[in-house]
This record gives C-alpha cells, sequence and structure tokens, in this order.
C-alpha cells in the first residue's frame, strides 16, 4: 500500500510537470511507458488531466495568464480531490467539458536546448453535444464557450508552443492577450489569427455562410477557398463568407448580440427560418422539417432557453400567424 502511494505521487508529479511544460524527455518516456501498462493507469492519466482543466480559473483578461498558479491549483486539487468527482452529469447544460478525449500517441519531438517537452502526448477534443452548451478555460487561460454540436481540437502542447485549434461549429472566444503566440482558429474555408480579442466564431459544416463577429480587439481572416489579401476586422464589424463562392463580406454589426447564446438565450435578428430552424434543433436536439415555402420567411424574436420548451417556442414563432407546426414521426413539421 505504502509502494503504491509512492508511486502514484512520482505519476502526480510527473504529471504536473508535463502539464506545466517542465517535463524531462527521460520523464516523459517513463510516464508514458507507465501509461501504456494498463487500461487503469490510461485512465489515472486523463483523470488528471481533467483535474487540471476543471481547475483552469478565469485569467484576468487585462493580464497574462498565470501558468504557475494554475499550476498550484492543480497540485493543490490533485492533493484533496477525488478525479471522479468531476465527472459532471450528462443532462447539465452548463459544464466544464462535456466530452474530453485524451489519446496517448508517441513522442514526436521535444526541444533539446532545454529538455523540455515540447510535442504533444495527447489531443485533447472538447465537444458540446446536442441540446447543450459547453464552458473551458484552455491552458494559456483563454475563456471559450461552445454552442450545442460544436467541437474544437487542440494539442497538448497549445500554450507552450502554440495556440492553434480546430473549430468546428460555433464558438465564442475571449482570447488572453500573448504576442510571442498568436491565437489561430482554423476551419476548413476561413483562418483566423489575433493577438488578444473578444470574438464569437460560426461555422457549422451544414451552414450556408461562416459569421466572424468582433466584439474586441482586431482579428485577421484568411480565406482559405480563394485568393485574396487578409481580411481584417476591428469592433462591431463581422465577416459573412458564402460557402459556395468563398465571397467575404465585411459588415457592421451589433457583436454584442452573436454571443447571447452563451447566456443561454436565443436571439434572432430577421433571420430565415431555416436558419432559426438549425438552431432550435441543435438547442433542443430535436428534428425539424420545413415546408419549401416557408424556408425564405424571416423572423426576429429572443428566447431563453432553459424554461422554455420547443412547442413553447415554435408556439410563439406561430403566433405571427406566418407559419403553423404539427408533430409527427417522431419530428416537428412546418407549414
Amino acid at each position: 500500500m505504502q509502494h503504491e502511494k509512492m508511486k502514484n505521487e512520482r505519476i502526480d508529479q510527473l504529471i504536473t510537470e508535463y502539464l506545466s511544460g517542465r517535463l524531462t524527455v527521460d520523464a516523459f518516456q517513463e510516464l508514458k511507458d507507465w501509461s501504456r501498462e494498463s487500461e487503469e493507469n490510461r485512465r489515472y492519466v486523463r483523470d488528471k488531466i481533467e483535474v487540471w482543466f476543471s481547475s483552469g480559473a478565469a485569467a484576468d483578461e487585462k493580464k497574462m495568464f498565470d501558468k504557475e498558479e494554475a499550476f498550484a491549483r492543480f497540485q493543490k486539487r490533485v492533493a484533496n480531490e477525488r478525479p471522479k468527482v468531476f465527472r459532471i452529469p450528462w443532462k447539465i447544460v452548463y459544464r466544464v467539458a462535456a466530452v474530453i478525449l485524451i489519446l496517448l500517441l508517441p513522442l514526436a519531438g521535444y526541444w533539446k536546448g532545454q529538455e523540455t517537452l515540447r510535442q504533444t502526448f495527447s489531443d485533447m477534443v472538447v465537444e458540446a453535444p446536442l441540446g447543450a452548451r459547453t464552458k473551458l478555460y484552455l491552458p494559456d487561460g483563454t475563456l471559450v464557450w461552445l454552442n450545442a454540436g460544436s467541437k474544437i481540437t487542440y494539442s497538448q502542447g497549445f500554450g507552450m508552443d502554440n495556440r492553434q485549434l480546430n473549430l468546428e461549429g460555433e464558438g465564442y472566444f475571449e482570447v488572453v492577450h500573448g504576442e510571442e503566440l498568436p491565437f489561430e482558429i482554423h476551419t476548413h474555408e476561413v483562418d483566423l489569427r489575433v493577438v488578444g480579442t473578444k470574438f464569437n466564431f460560426k461555422n457549422y459544416s451544414d451552414d450556408e455562410e461562416v459569421t466572424v463577429n468582433l466584439l474586441e480587439g482586431k482579428v485577421a481572416l484568411h480565406n482559405g477557398m480563394k485568393s485574396m489579401p487578409e481580411l481584417f476586422l476591428l469592433p462591431n464589424e463581422k465577416m459573412v463568407m458564402n460557402k459556395r463562392t468563398g465571397e467575404m463580406r465585411k459588415l457592421k454589426s451589433r457583436a454584442a448580440n452573436s454571443m447571447l447564446w452563451t447566456n443561454d438565450e436565443l436571439f434572432f435578428d430577421e433571420e430565415l427560418l431555416q436558419d432559426i430552424a438549425k438552431k432550435l434543433m441543435r438547442s433542443y436536439d430535436v428534428k425539424i422539417e420545413i415546408a419549401d415555402s416557408l424556408k425564405n420567411r424571416r423572423f426576429y424574436g429572443s428566447f431563453k432557453v432553459m424554461g422554455n420548451t420547443i412547442e413553447e417556442v415554435l408556439e410563439t414563432i406561430a403566433s405571427t400567424n406566418r407559419m403553423k407546426y404539427r408533430y409527427e414521426n417522431e419530428k416537428y413539421i412546418l407549414y
């Protein structure tokens, strides 16, 4: 028992050194070998990494993220808490992370100069399933909200030698300032680069448009579909890209409205009914079918998700006398 306790303490120390970027090459090999000895060991490493993300308190947006402070919080929670405490129930709408997939991979490289780990031994995939939203802090202190049906993927090296992630769906970001490592988001159609800012990025695979709304700071947008100069946004401007043509337009906007969903609010500003239906399907995890005659109709409105059923939202839209709905064969039909 004493031997096992000492072994766990050793592993905890290796994990904390790994997460804080101080792990040597030999120590990393020791951790990797131990994690591969059994599924139980692999889960132990995974749970400790979840504790790291759960312990990441919000950074002051005017300051750089204090990794040492976060590291100290992590060590304290490892000592005082069981990892299972952070298994948050599936149906809770607000949660730190809905799904975290940790894949142990071979070591691909490292800094020889400082003998510090550079390459990751796992990728992080964080998802917000349909009917839920996810709030988390990245290792650099950046706040991220993921809307329903969205996903980000980034390496364990995030914040150490890069700040790059891939986005599918919609996310709101409050990026911690860091000139040495610009923050980058990659999607199939558009890439975004910032130093420190607040913005909402929406690009679901079934959307016809990509939209970026800027609340604070400045962002640079690279068109991945056609050759053109980078497009820069200033606060209360938005970029809209047509996915079929690759055309990017810059427009004035009330950018704050673009992130109302993080406060559990669905906001429709003269939006097409077919786009509203997509939001409702993601938020309530239901199926909706729209008659062709209604797809180009636009509606304005605002609804709270919590406290309003899908039927109540549809009733409100139907009260405009511009549509009706019925429930049939496990889906809502708008006509």
